[in-house]
C-alpha cells in the first residue's frame, strides 16, 4: 500500500525554523508531483508549495523567500524547509502527491495524502 508519512512539525518561536520531511512507500514506480498543503483552524486546507519529478517550482506568495521545497528522488522524499516563521504559518501540514504505482493491487496512478504533521509558531 503505497503511504506518506510526515514529520518533523512541532511549536517554534516567530523568526524561528522547522524542517519538514515526507517519506513515500509502498509500490512506487514514479512521483510525477508532489506538494505540501496546509489547513489552520477554521481555514481551508491550502497549497503551500510544489514541485515536480522535473524540477518545476511552485510556492505560495505568502511563503516565497521563506520556505524552501525539495525532493530526493532516490530515496522518495520530500522536504519543506520553513524559515522565519511567523504565527500565521500554524496548521497541520500535510503531503500530497501523485503517485504512478500500485494500491490495493491496482495499478494506476493515484493521489496520495499524508496524515498530517502539527506546526505550531508562538509569537
Amino acid at each position: 500500500q503505497v503511504q506518506f508519512v510526515e514529520s518533523g512539525g512541532g511549536l517554534v518561536q516567530a523568526g524561528g525554523s522547522l524542517r519538514l520531511s515526507c517519506a513515500a512507500s509502498g509500490s512506487i514506480f514514479s512521483i510525477p508531483s508532489v506538494a505540501w498543503y496546509r489547513q489552520a483552524p477554521s481555514k481551508q486546507r491550502e497549497l503551500v508549495a510544489s514541485i515536480t519529478n522535473g524540477g518545476s517550482i511552485n510556492y505560495a506568495d505568502s511563503v516565497k523567500g521563506r520556505f524552501t521545497i525539495s525532493r530526493d528522488n532516490a530515496k522518495n522524499m520530500v522536504y519543506l524547509q520553513m524559515n522565519t516563521l511567523k504565527p500565521e504559518d500554524t496548521a497541520i501540514y500535510y503531503c500530497n502527491a501523485l503517485v504512478q504505482g500500485v494500491v490495493r493491487g491496482s495499478r494506476g496512478y493515484f493521489e496520495i495524502w499524508g496524515q498530517g504533521t502539527l506546526v505550531t509558531v508562538s509569537s
